[in-house]
């Protein structure tokens, strides 16, 4: 007589936590690296700041904000068997994090047309703490960007297994830890936002 497999939802839950938490170690190096240097050039580092989009990055704030928001409506839609509800708010929190990569390739295509990236002449004749700032800022931002890439993948990947039914409300860890990931994603733009955007 065969028996049903056990599923470790906890075990699937604590994992996700252990591997958010290396995440938060990386992101975490990068912001005391900023702390590093933004005492070392404050001037510079303000300079910098003030020639940031930060419409852009506003626009980006809202727009992962309300993706996050929609994460966690899904992760209550599919306890309550609403699967047809769980894929519409899946698939705005995938549109949400394609529309912010889109405006972060608006938002880099300007920079970079203005000679602002790291080993351009331009911030090779300016002050040194300039070049720090920005090569902190692509390297952050873009390393973030990947992560929307990966997590809103991984959400496509859910809401498809969602719509095939191997989703649901006796099972959704898949779409818990999804959720859990995407929430890391918003919180590290949190960070990101003020301490490039709104620098003084």
């Amino acid at each position: 007589m065969s028996h049903p497999t056990r599923k470790d939802h906890a075990g699937a839950k604590l994992g996700m936590w252990l591997f958010l938490f290396t995440e938060l170690f990386l992101f975490g190096g990068l912001f005391l690296l900023y702390g590093v240097y933004l005492a070392r050039y404050p001037r510079e580092f303000a300079a910098a700041g003030r020639e940031m989009h930060l419409g852009f990055g506003t626009a980006n704030t809202v727009i992962l904000i309300t993706s996050s928001l929609l994460a966690a409506m899904a992760v209550t839609a599919i306890q309550r068997s609403g699967r047809r509800l769980v894929l519409y708010l899946l698939g705005g929190t995938v549109l949400c994090g394609a529309v912010f990569l889109f405006n972060k390739y608006l938002e880099w295509s300007d920079e970079i047309g203005h000679g602002i990236y790291p080993g351009s002449p331009r911030l090779a004749a300016g002050p040194p703490g300039e070049s720090v700032f920005y090569s902190l800022y692509y390297l952050t931002v873009g390393l973030h960007g990947l992560h929307v890439l990966i997590g809103g993948t991984l959400l496509a990947v859910v809401a498809a297994r969602v719509g095939r039914g191997t989703i649901h409300a006796g099972d959704f860890a898949w779409l818990e830890n999804g959720a859990l990931y995407w929430h890391l994603v918003d919180l590290v733009w949190i960070f990101i936002f003020p301490l490039y955007y709104l620098v003084l």
